[in-house]
Order: structure tokens, then C-alpha cells, then sequence
């Protein structure tokens, strides 16, 4: 099943978690959302730099310390995804307690390895 997903912290740069994530999830049929403050594309996907209300985003995959994680607390929450993928460095118990609140699953995981086992 693809799964529509947003991948926020999104980086033109190649040698970023995020950039290999994007390319992964388009390869592997993934309709994807990217999100960065700055880039223009990654391969055939605009990196998006204003926040809009995107319909169906099935996961939320984060590339963001914690830190910068709050300003879009509310954001994601309102996506209404179905779950939340928390990568490598970006764990955070405050915003998954909040995910879980409003029914969201969280998953501390790294998105790479998930597609390449087959359990994204």
C-alpha cells in the first residue's frame, strides 16, 4: 500500500537523511510531501516552504530536532495523519504524548532502514 507522506525537515542536500528519504519513498511509489525552509526540489519533488493544508498525508516523517520540532505541533496535528515516524535525533516524548492524544501512532524508527526491510 503507498502511503502519502510528508517529509518534514526536507534538504536539497544529498548527503541529508531527509534528501535519501524523499528519494527512497518516490522510488518506492510513495506520494510525497516535502517540506524544508529552504531548496527548490529534490529530483522531481518541489520542496515545499509554505505550510498548507494537504489532504490524506497518511505519515509524518521527521527530519527536525526537537526544538524545531514545536512551531508545527498544531500543523501536523491538524493533518491528521496516521502516524508520526520519529528518526534518528529526533525523538521527542512531549510531541509523541501529544500524537497519542489525538490518536496518532508514533513510531521511533528510521524511515531508510523501514523501507528497506519492507516495513514502511
Amino acid at each position: 500500500m503507498h502511503k502519502r507522506t510528508l517529509v518534514l525537515g526536507a534538504s536539497e542536500n544529498p548527503e541529508r537523511y531527509a534528501n535519501k528519504a524523499v528519494r527512497r519513498l518516490n522510488a518506492a511509489g510513495h506520494d510525497v510531501v516535502a517540506f524544508g525552509k529552504t531548496g527548490d526540489h529534490i529530483g522531481d519533488t518541489k520542496i515545499e516552504r509554505e505550510w498548507l493544508p494537504w489532504e490524506d498525508i497518511d505519515t509524518v516523517t521527521l527530519y527536525l530536532n526537537p526544538v524545531h520540532q514545536e512551531a508545527y505541533y498544531d500543523k501536523i496535528i491538524a493533518l491528521a495523519p496516521k502516524r508520526i515516524i520519529f528518526n534518528p535525533g529526533t525523538e521527542n516524548d512531549a510531541f509523541e504524548a501529544l500524537a497519542h492524544k489525538h490518536g496518532i501512532e508514533t513510531l521511533e524508527a528510521c524511515t531508510l532502514v523501514l523501507l528497506s526491510i519492507g516495513e514502511y
